[in-house]
């Protein structure tokens, strides 16, 4: 298992975008739609860590209260069917069976840590560079 990001919402996206380059220094990646989830995300990184952060708008979205704004960590995991029958034989809860974003070729699945914290487990088709 790899740590891949944290994704946080955000109320503005351009808006946040524009701190986390030009005030905290992390580089911009990557921004795009996804319509099955009503959202937009972009990522940006720490160039001295590689360490990414998912920032996620979500359509009509835009007030929530403090603390609201962790929207899930993000693992890639090899043999995703595997692990979530370690998750379950430990206790744990999967709250979204594996599944692929429209013209993704990843599986996704997403499972919740003792808090309820979201955790978003990826099983890539092909490594990612």
């Amino acid at each position: 298992m790899r740590f891949l990001h944290t994704s946080i919402t955000v109320r503005d996206m351009d808006a946040s975008l524009r701190f986390y380059t030009e005030v905290l220094g992390l580089t911009f990646e990557r921004r795009r739609r996804i319509e099955e989830n009503h959202a937009e995300i972009a990522f940006v990184v720490d160039p001295a860590t590689d360490t990414r952060v998912e920032l996620t708008h979500w359509d009509g979205k835009n007030d929530f209260e403090t603390g609201e704004q962790l929207d899930h960590l993000a693992f890639e995991v090899d043999g995703m069917d595997g692990f979530l029958d370690k998750v379950r034989k430990g206790g744990g809860k999967v709250a979204k069976e594996p599944y692929r974003l429209k013209g993704g070729t990843s599986r996704i699945a997403f499972i919740l840590d003792p808090n309820d914290v979201w955790i978003e487990l990826i099983e890539r088709s092909a490594p990612r560079p």
